[in-house]
């Protein structure tokens, strides 16, 4: 079961969510914005029109409506030049700067390049040219949308990650107890069996049988210790790779299948790092139960220890049927698993020991569709 499908889906759904209201959002500014921009052309029109009348009129003519709609324009910046291009008239610039000559020049080389302009003539041969750009508000609507988008962008992405951070303290918390309820249900019966087994020692028992039985009993300890330590942080000390991967190994290897060959394969000097032994084999056991359990039919395990200067490399090499392309990442989340039983934690608790509790790694290094597949743990590699 994949507890993690329906989530993608959520996340799927409120990507499209903030796409829609991101194209909603800047077609309706740009209608706005095409609006606005219209009703300042006419505006400037209008004030062009009436500075031409203004220039054209008599001494005594009645220039009240002509000196209202002059007067008007308050946000609009404006530069009138006449036929030799210099500059007459110059209004709404919004610097203190606006009378300097050479401020006047740049900013009408600017108005030049947007093109805005509207040319008149108000006596025949004597012309004017209005120079104008948008108003200072026309101007900061246009950053509206994208800062608008950036708001709503940032709050979706602090919801989401507020979200998924307590969902995942949740999930831990839940984990956490789980491994320890465990490790208390388990130590009662152990307790009997310990001492079950003592007795069958003073009896005349199969000394084989007794033995084995004693490892079987050994192992459950060891792994009520694992589960006693999930939640909480283990001690590490320096360990003999070579010796405790072997260990691993042997173990799974006398209890696996007669179908399927698992060899370890170790260098001839010792390889060292700082572990929780008891954890570090429960990752290596669990991953090849997940090989074995992968393999139909007749197969084949190869556990590989190698190092580098600077890290320790162990490999574990299935001949099985393969992870699929697309499910490859979802491999190590909590609840993914491919059998009919079983709560799919395996391989999440398996990335939590190595990487946070060991500041290793642990990945899916290879994967062939009925060809195999190939898990690599990285570990720091400490000095001998």
């Amino acid at each position: 079961m994949d507890f993690y499908g329906r989530k993608n889906l959520w996340k799927f759904l409120l990507f499209v969510f903030a796409i829609l209201i991101g194209l909603v959002t800047l077609f309706y500014t740009e209608s706005f914005l095409k609006e606005l921009r219209n009703e300042e052309v006419k505006k400037v029109n209008q004030w062009a029109s009436a500075m031409s009348s203004a220039l054209r009129a008599e001494k005594n003519a009645d220039m009240l409506l002509v000196s209202q709609i002059i007067n008007s324009n308050t946000t609009i910046p404006v530069i009138i030049t006449n036929g030799t291009d210099s500059i007459v008239h110059s209004a709404n610039l919004n610097s203190p700067r606006a009378n300097d000559p050479d401020y006047l020049k740049k900013r009408l080389e600017q108005m030049r390049e947007n093109g805005l302009f509207i040319e008149d003539y108000y006596v025949p041969n004597k012309k004017i040219v209005v120079y104008y750009e948008s108003s200072n508000l026309l101007t900061k609507l246009r950053y509206y949308p994208i800062a608008l988008l950036g708001v709503i962008s940032l709050f979706i992405l602090v919801a989401y990650f507020a979200f998924s951070g307590a969902r995942k303290a949740e999930q831990d918390q839940v984990w956490n107890g789980l491994a320890k309820e465990t490790a208390h249900q388990i130590g009662t019966p152990l307790s009997s069996l310990m001492g079950w087994l003592e007795l069958m020692k003073l009896q005349e028992v199969d000394p084989n049988m007794v033995k084995e039985m004693e490892k079987d009993v050994k192992r459950l300890e060891t792994i009520t210790n694992r589960f006693s330590k999930i939640g909480s942080q283990p001690a590490l000390h320096k360990t003999d790779m070579l010796l405790s991967t072997r260990q691993a190994v042997e173990y799974l290897r006398t209890r696996s299948p007669k179908k399927i060959d698992v060899e370890c394969h170790v260098p001839f000097e010792p390889v060292y790092s700082e572990v929780n032994l008891p954890l570090f084999e429960w990752v290596i056991e669990n991953l090849i139960r997940n090989a074995i359990d992968a393999i139909e039919g007749e197969g084949r395990i190869d556990v590989y220890l190698s190092s580098t200067d600077t890290r320790v490399q162990i490999d574990v090499v299935d001949t099985g049927k393969g992870i699929p392309p697309q499910k490859v990442n979802s491999v190590f989340r909590p609840g993914y698993s491919t059998k009919k039983r079983g709560w799919g934690l395996g391989l999440s608790l398996a990335r939590r020991i190595i990487e946070d509790y060991h500041k290793g790694k642990i990945f899916v290094a290879e994967s062939v569709l009925e060809g195999g597949t190939t898990f690599r743990i990285l570990l720091p590699k400490v000095p001998a």
